[in-house]
């Protein structure tokens, strides 16, 4: 995100937002109607990853019953977890790009992310979303040729630029439930994905609760909560991005997040 106004008590960006608990969150919010005030209206490429640093990125696979089955796989018994590296973290209208020979079959995935604002260590289901900065949209751009043939997901979703992120943090009490929100993404303009957050196996409750019990969660952590049917590696015949492609994110409540294609980076 572009930064905050200066002399929020050093608050400049999000992710020093988040670390200053919530005395530093009202602050902000004080403060928030003179710094929009002020600014100049946001324009395409203003716009950053609203988080820099986020200690964890936490992923859901196969967390939403259609893309289950377009998959042919069944839904898990708990929530199955991998990880992306920050260094893939990107913002809107960045590129979207891989090193050359390394993949050719780079898809997308739209995903509700959650980012954490209190630590939480063991928290029921019922606590967990009280535990929660806001929301925000994700795509989770996967190499499917390294995903399958190293059989374990991580490199294949943190290549550089394979977290695009935003365009903004939506707050609990604006975004509302979690669980009733459409979930699309376009590329050149087509719909692929058209879907809603009550298909998700486990909700956003149940997936921070999850994670709570195994690891402490901290104020920053990245969730993606997983992605609907409709990804270019199971349609027939699939369908993969290339450069020049444009790709959007669209979570209903936060927002569209577009990222084109760029050209091999090597």
């Amino acid at each position: 995100m572009a930064p905050l106004e200066a002399g929020l008590d050093g608050i400049v960006t999000v992710d020093d937002l988040i670390a200053a608990g919530p005395a530093g969150w009202d602050v902000a919010r004080a403060g928030a109607a003179t710094a929009l005030g002020s600014g100049e209206p946001l324009e395409p490429g203003m716009l950053g990853a609203p988080l820099r640093a986020p200690p964890k990125i936490a992923c859901v696979g196969l967390n939403y019953r259609d893309h289950c089955r377009e998959t042919g796989m069944a839904a898990p018994e708990r929530p199955l977890i991998f990880a992306k590296f920050a260094s893939s973290l990107v913002g809107p209208e960045q590129p979207i790009q891989w090193p050359d020979r390394l993949t050719e079959q780079v898809d997308w995935e739209a995903e509700l992310a959650v980012v954490i604002g209190h630590r939480l260590q063991g928290v029921a289901p019922d606590e967990a979303l009280a535990g929660i900065f806001g929301y925000t949209a994700a795509n989770d751009v996967s190499a499917r040729d390294l995903q399958f043939a190293d059989q374990q997901w991580v490199r294949a979703k943190s290549i550089d630029s394979f977290c695009p992120l935003g365009p903004v943090i939506v707050t609990p009490d604006e975004f509302g439930d979690p669980q009733d929100k459409r979930v699309i993404s376009r590329v050149n303009g087509e719909t692929m994905q058209d879907s809603t957050t009550a298909e998700m196996v486990f909700g956003v409750a149940e997936i921070v609760s999850f994670l709570s019990h195994a690891c402490t969660l901290e104020p920053g952590d990245l969730i993606l909560t997983g992605t609907p049917w409709g990804v270019g590696g199971f349609r027939d015949p699939p369908v993969f991005l290339k450069p020049g492609d444009v790709v959007e994110v669209e979570v209903e409540g936060i927002g569209v997040l577009t990222n084109p294609v760029g050209r091999n980076t090597r």
